[in-house]
């Protein structure tokens, strides 16, 4: 799967529930849970409690971060 693939798979999901999770330096992780609100050339972007948050699809192809459809 390259990064063209992951920005058309998220495209088709605007709208929907996601769960993403962040893996950080040190081995800490993040999750935010909200809905995906708006899809860029380099990254996308959740609405989660009323704020916005982005994240690139780079991210999703080095494996940085998660994406989970709910």
């Amino acid at each position: 799967m390259n990064t063209d693939d992951i920005k058309k798979e998220i495209s088709q999901n605007i709208g929907h529930k996601v769960e993403i999770k962040v893996y950080g330096m040190r081995g800490k992780t993040s999750s935010y849970t909200g809905y995906i609100h708006a899809i860029y050339p380099n990254l996308f972007t959740i609405i989660e409690n009323n704020v916005e948050k982005s994240f690139t699809y780079r991210d999703i192809f080095t494996g940085d971060i998660k994406i989970k459809y709910m």
